[in-house]
């Protein structure tokens, strides 16, 4: 299946050839171009086709195999076995996430406006109601798929001047960071819903088909909250990894 998969590598580029070649297995992957069940040619064949080492095939498979999206089967082969983002449940954002498992986000601004703070947001933001924060709401792609709709709420002292086209080409955390401000904790609650027509357009999905849903409060490394976030995801391209440890 993979014969029909071509890769276009720059090898004077600083980006590691196996990092380039993780990418556009996920780009391939997650278009269909190699769907979930196919399987990968072996690696001498692949390092043979596509011009590179044997161990940097192995490492850009690899990549993909500790990300849940292929699987090595004994005897059998490399096999293609979900075209979903797994993301592991830990204070990051989605675009920093994205781009350290090759992918390429995309963002639309949708909102980005100064509104007066709801009873939840008061209490999130620990600013009294009616108080003026930023709303943000984000449209994050993976290339040509939606994935999610993040809705953001930030004191203006925290949010600044951030501006929609810096929110479409860096995540929100980063621009935080350039602030000064460094996320350091968060209560998340995960959770499940049915999309609404107006979410669902949006992320190009059926009404009432199912979102993974996420509510985080962040505060920063001085101890004050800073954020809430209300996000919602295509649950059939998105998935929560946890690590569970015995302390018995």
């Amino acid at each position: 299946m993979s014969r029909d998969f071509a890769v276009v590598l720059n090898r004077v580029s600083p980006i590691p050839l196996y990092h380039q070649l993780s990418g556009q297995l996920v780009t391939a992957i997650e278009s269909g171009t190699l769907p979930k069940g196919s399987f990968l040619d072996n690696e001498i064949e692949l390092a043979e086709r596509w011009q590179v080492s044997r161990p940097t095939v192995r490492r850009a498979i690899q990549d993909l195999v500790d990300n849940g999206m292929l699987v090595r089967r004994r005897g059998v082969g490399t096999q293609v076995v979900s075209d979903q983002v797994r993301r592991p449940f830990k204070l990051s954002s989605l675009f920093e996430d994205l781009l350290a498992s090759g992918r390429q986000p995309v963002t639309k601004v949708l909102v980005l406006d100064t509104v007066a703070a709801d009873g939840e947001v008061a209490e999130a933001l620990g600013v009294a109601p009616a108080t003026a924060v930023v709303h943000i709401e984000r449209l994050r792609s993976v290339g040509s798929q939606p994935l999610a709709i993040m809705r953001n709420w930030l004191t203006t002292e925290v949010a600044g001047s951030v501006s929609a086209d810096e929110l479409e080409l860096r995540g929100l955390y980063a621009l935080l960071r350039e602030r000064g401000v460094r996320p350091h904790s968060a209560v998340q609650t995960l959770g499940a819903a049915a999309a609404t027509s107006t979410d669902a357009a949006a992320l190009g999905i059926a009404a009432g088909a199912p979102l993974v849903t996420m509510r985080r409060v962040m505060q920063d490394d001085t101890g004050r909250p800073v954020e809430l976030g209300h996000h919602v995801y295509d649950a059939a391209h998105y998935t929560v990894e946890l690590h569970v440890v015995d302390t018995a």
